[in-house]
């Protein structure tokens, strides 16, 4: 399949004679994001902006970016390779687990490791690392335990390189550092949404897996600004009769099945917390069926705790049954008003809306 794809030129690696890999050239992109355009930009009626891709480190260091985004990474202790920590774990977990003399019992334990992968701390990957005795997968040789790697690509703006920046790992900053300018389009009144395509960028430990790991990608991305009070969305009803499959947290660290369920219901049951949330899991599950993704292969999966992004307070990624295993293709999170605060605190200008209350409250 990625042979034809290669020859019919729906993607290609950008560098190939060079022998250059992760740098990929994909010539329909264009429309792809013209059909998102319509289904989100157009009919949700959200402003769209564009904004640098160039990140000064101020801004990405109150994000929370420079301290926090990371993935745990293995190196062979004697030639350098590096590997994505919980990537190689999974892969050698599921090579033990085919091998025919693997007991029921070790091969239960295995696939209750393998379902609570994303979950596990920096600790806790490196017992695991030792208990499966874990080499590198190119040559056997032995490996370092892993350490945090910062995924964003660092540069020096300016002639006198003093001052540092990051091309970004992604296009929401840009939203909320222009928040104000924002509110005021929309008249000082929430809820309002913004949106923005473009290209994000993040130094991945080992690109592989076609176009599913790469370092340079386009990126669409909305913002909905919401009074964090009211958490209702007014045109839930659109969607709160479509049934999907969702793998909330719950089930993942107790070991059962993803489930149908009727939006709606998610949402009454506090599988999905608010309809705001339940809302654009709706759009997007129409928008990833219109485009092509088969219903029996699509699944909307809760991050657990531990690997809930540092700004979110509740996530939740579509995701595609591939050759390549179920793979996170998009991400809906609760941000709660955690970049807001942080930009605000950081900078002492106010990012907030204001509103009429109904009753006035006395202050002593």
């Amino acid at each position: 399949m990625e042979d034809t794809l290669k020859r019919r030129f729906f993607y290609d690696q950008a560098f190939a004679i060079y022998g250059a890999e992760g740098y990929w050239a994909q010539p329909n992109v264009t429309t792809s994001c013209q059909i998102w355009r319509q289904h989100f930009i157009q009919e949700e009626q959200i402003l769209e902006i564009d904004c640098t891709m160039l990140t000064p480190e101020s801004v990405l260091k109150t994000s929370g970016h420079v301290d926090k985004f990371a993935d745990y990474m293995v190196k062979d202790v004697k030639n350098g390779e590096c590997f994505r920590a919980d990537h190689l774990l999974k892969a050698h977990l599921q090579k033990l687990m085919s091998d025919k003399k693997c007991a029921a019992e070790k091969r239960a334990e295995m696939e209750d490791v393998v379902t609570q992968m994303d979950n596990f701390t920096q600790e806790e990957l490196t017992a695991l690392f030792v208990q499966y005795n874990v080499k590198s997968p190119t040559n056997g040789n032995d490996l370092t335990p892993p350490i945090s790697f910062n995924l964003m690509f660092q540069t020096s703006i300016g002639p006198g390189g003093n001052m540092q920046g990051y091309l970004r790992p992604e296009t929401a900053q840009g939203i909320f550092l222009n928040f104000k300018r924002l509110l005021e389009f929309n008249q000082g009144k929430l809820p309002f949404a913004a949106a923005q395509i473009g290209n994000s960028f993040r130094n991945e430990i080992s690109p592989r897996s076609g176009l599913i790991r790469v370092r340079e990608f386009t990126m669409a991305e909305i913002e909905h600004f919401v009074d964090p009070t009211e958490k209702v969305h007014p045109k839930f009803s659109n969607v709160a009769d479509l049934d999907i499959t969702l793998y909330s947290s719950k089930a993942q660290t107790s070991g059962q099945s993803a489930q149908i369920m009727r939006l709606g219901d998610a949402v009454e049951q506090g599988v999905i917390d608010n309809s705001v949330l339940g809302y654009f899991i709706g759009r997007i599950y129409l928008y990833l069926t219109r485009v092509g993704v088969a219903k029996d292969k699509l699944r909307f999966r809760q991050h657990m705790d531990n690997e809930m992004a540092h700004y979110a307070c509740d996530c939740w990624d579509a995701e595609t049954k591939t050759s390549y295993g179920w793979i996170e293709i998009v991400g809906c999170a609760d941000r709660s008003c955690f970049d807001l605060m942080c930009h605000a605190q950081a900078t002492k200008v106010p990012l907030a809306a204001e509103k009429p209350l109904k009753e006035p409250i006395s202050l002593p």
